[in-house]
């Protein structure tokens, strides 16, 4: 991106954060499914939302001036983009993630961004999360609404036919472990993470018609012993949320997981070699130092590198979602 020269410019970075609480706002109080029903004026969407009139139209305002919802003579109605990813029960819905996930765990953890990069010690984000076993499950189903599209994408990119063994390390809600056992008939998937995030997992593949090939295995990816025998070993998300030391501990602790000729699939936040960006994928490092004072960013280079470096044999390297994150995909020696 190139270097910005007006003051405007750094005004919407600094009032960001308004925007982002509109949003949030929005969703909470159940407004785009209301304007899901069709264009409401500002009367009756106050009856149908219970706010009043003129505290619902300063939020409107905001809405309409951001482009999340449109505005013809005195009728509201959602964005395309609203109508299709925030709307609750849509095939795309999106919104719990950002309830969940983003405005009740990382935007106020983000008050303490200063004192992390001070070095001061801090109670980890994450882990907070994962201790809490209410926060946890918010955490979870926030993690796993924002999980599904993605995972959705990377497995149909990846060739998995005659694999039946996948251990999802650090797989949370099972997002990518069930759009990778949906494409693969004969996959079945054990998914290691914290106890109180990954006792969700069954609930959301009894939701999706694959309860009998999810098994949950408590525990902390560091410490707990990892099954054997395995064709895929996965880890999405994970590398970049653990002390850089830890990354070769489990890329070793994956090549004794893997039979030989197994599949490593790492599916991760990458920024560029040069440092310069890309900028979604650098601001998910700032909330990644807030649980891990030792987290730096990673580079799709960096992720190949460690993979060679434990003997894994280098098969490919691509973009999964695109100025976010990298696939990385490496092979357990014959």
């Amino acid at each position: 991106m190139d270097p910005i020269t007006d003051v405007r410019d750094i005004s919407r970075i600094a009032y960001g954060f308004m925007a982002s609480k509109a949003l949030f706002a929005a969703l909470n109080l159940g407004v785009f499914e209301v304007l899901a029903k069709g264009p409401r004026n500002l009367e009756v969407l106050a009856n149908e939302t219970g706010l009043q009139r003129h505290r619902l139209l300063t939020l409107l305002t905001a809405l309409v001036s951001l482009g999340v919802l449109a505005k013809e003579d005195s009728f509201y109605s959602n964005s395309s983009a609203a109508g299709r990813y925030l709307v609750r029960g849509e095939p795309a819905y999106f919104g719990d993630y950002y309830r969940y996930q983003i405005d009740r765990l990382i935007y106020p953890g983000m008050e303490n961004l200063e004192q992390a990069l001070a070095g001061e010690p801090l109670h980890g984000l994450y882990n907070h999360a994962f201790e809490d076993a209410s926060e946890a499950e918010d955490f979870t189903r926030g993690q796993h609404s924002g999980s599904k599209g993605p995972a959705f994408l990377l497995a149909r990119s990846v060739d998995l036919s005659g694999c039946r063994k996948l251990l999802d390390v650090g797989g949370g809600s099972g997002a990518f472990s069930l759009a990778f056992c949906r494409e693969n008939p004969d996959l079945s998937a054990i998914i290691l993470d914290f106890p109180n995030v990954v006792c969700h997992a069954e609930t959301f593949a009894k939701e999706e018609g694959l309860s009998g090939r999810i098994t949950p295995l408590p525990g902390n990816a560091l410490e707990t012993p990892w099954p054997e025998g395995q064709d895929v070993v996965l880890m999405s998300y994970l590398l970049s949320a653990v002390p850089r030391p830890a990354m070769a501990e489990l890329l070793r602790r994956a090549m004794d997981a893997l039979s030989p000729g197994g599949k490593l699939l790492l599916h991760d936040f990458t920024v560029a070699e040069d440092g310069t960006g890309p900028q979604l994928a650098a601001l998910w490092y700032l909330p990644m130092m807030l649980g891990n004072p030792q987290s730096k960013t990673l580079t799709a280079e960096e992720l190949c590198t460690a993979c060679e470096a434990e003997g894994f044999e280098l098969l490919g390297v691509e973009a999964a979602i695109p100025e976010i994150t990298h696939l990385v995909t490496a092979r357990k020696p014959a």
